[in-house]
């Protein structure tokens, strides 16, 4: 969500902004609108005025006993009845097309977000780890059914296309993955542990900005309420409509929750395997900090991400987002990038983001400093920590052998009782 005030101080900077995504000049039809609405304001203002005006001059020749003229002046307070009500019903209309407008508006880019309209555009910034490279490889696919252990079928019978059923080794590596990571973020990075709901309502939906734009890849429920895509829209709302002390932050939350997206926009894309599922689990990682902090918590939770990947030995990269490439709701995006053998590339495994203050100001979450007057809007920032499933196939993919077996990262050995290898017998 963007201030208004801020784009009538500098409107050729918000569409310069924009540009860089690819969006044409909209500044114009914004402050277009916006004067529509100070004026319709100003004649209903009006309109009140003189309203009380004719009522004061009533009552005072009421009081003193005289009726000459009190007819016309009733008169004339009742046609302002009805002007009065047409220009509230036109102010709250333009106050409506305004905020839809702007809340249809993305994010602005950083300053040093790289130019460009797609992932070519996007840059490396580090590398870890070498690629697994064997002639031989499978992919995740492939092993899970040599193993018994991923069923697609028995899925798609109970739920149709995009679903799996995971058994066996299988079931319970998934489930050590999730343990490792929320451990791993809670116990030695610091964020508290937070148990959210998995279904909320529109306001926590738009404070986070899946809607109204989004709602196509999302799922809503008889009752009216979204099963939650991730995390952040619950941790993010923890702190809608507060103000919280400038002393209590950073705040740092995580959970482990299933995450649910209908992927209507993905027809076509990534239908073999686990790769883009409509239903997976992800440790979510969300911030909640100053203006001041925000570049600093955002590297921050970059390296608590790669960290997960790091401990897990899986070769990966870390690549800055372009302009173009942004998701609607942020102003810089990492993205690690873990490698797949059987694709012969590095694929999407968890996105870092700061959001400035663009949820703050649609979900009224703000702070104040101690002895300072007003408060301010903070800035929210979130990463995945990271996603269960895709974890789940680059470790699959990663550290087979050719009898197809999937050995244990030594970090899971604790969570697996010491297990090294996932083997038809498990």
């Amino acid at each position: 969500m963007h201030d208004i005030h801020a784009i009538r101080e500098n409107p050729s900077a918000y569409d310069k902004a924009w540009a860089r995504r690819g969006l044409q000049p909209r500044t114009t039809a914004i402050l277009n609108l916006d004067g529509a609405l100070r004026a319709a304001r100003t004649e209903l203002q009006g309109a009140q005025a003189r309203r009380k005006e004719i009522s004061r001059r009533i009552g005072a020749r009421k009081t003193l006993g005289s009726e000459a003229g009190a007819g016309d002046f009733m008169a004339a307070a009742e046609a302002l009845k009805i002007t009065i009500a047409a220009a509230s019903e036109n102010e709250t209309r333009l106050e409506k097309e305004l905020h839809d407008l702007l809340a249809a508006q993305p994010n602005v880019p950083d300053a040093d977000v790289p130019d460009g309209d797609g992932p070519s555009a996007n840059l490396e910034v580090r590398r870890y780890g070498e690629p697994f490279l064997a002639g031989w490889v499978k992919d995740h696919v492939e092993l899970g059914e040599g193993l018994a252990m991923m069923d697609f079928a028995a899925a798609a019978r109970m739920s149709g296309a995009r679903f799996v059923v995971l058994s066996g080794g299988l079931a319970r590596l998934e489930r050590a993955l999730g343990q490792f990571m929320i451990d791993l973020q809670t116990l030695e990075n610091g964020y508290l542990e937070v148990a959210p709901p998995l279904l909320v309502r529109d306001q926590a939906m738009f404070g986070t900005g899946q809607l109204p734009k989004f709602a196509e890849e999302l799922f809503l429920t008889t009752d009216g309420r979204w099963l939650i895509p991730t995390a952040e829209v619950s941790l993010a709302n923890l702190v809608r409509e507060r103000i919280v002390p400038a002393e209590a932050l950073p705040m740092r939350f995580t959970a482990l929750t299933p995450c649910f997206r209908s992927e209507a926009g993905a027809s076509g894309t990534d239908t073999r395997g686990m790769i883009r599922m409509h239903q997976f689990s992800k440790v979510e990682l969300v911030s909640v900090t100053t203006p001041e902090e925000s570049p600093a918590e955002l590297d921050r939770t970059v390296a608590c991400a790669e960290g997960v990947l790091k401990r897990l030995e899986l070769p990966f990269r870390t690549v800055v987002l372009c302009a173009g490439d942004m998701g609607f709701t942020v102003r810089k995006t990492y993205d690690l990038e873990v490698w797949l053998p059987s694709q012969r590339t590095y694929r999407e495994i968890s996105s870092c983001s700061d959001c400035g203050d663009f949820q703050a100001r649609r979900m009224d979450a703000r702070f104040k400093v101690a002895g300072e007057k007003g408060a301010r809007f903070v800035h929210t920032l979130n990463g995945s920590g990271l996603a269960v499933g895709r974890t789940l196939v680059a470790i699959m993919e990663n550290y087979q052998d050719e009898r197809g077996r999937i050995a244990v990262p030594q970090a899971l050995h604790p969570y697996l009782r010491g297990l090294s290898h996932i083997e038809p017998d498990n």
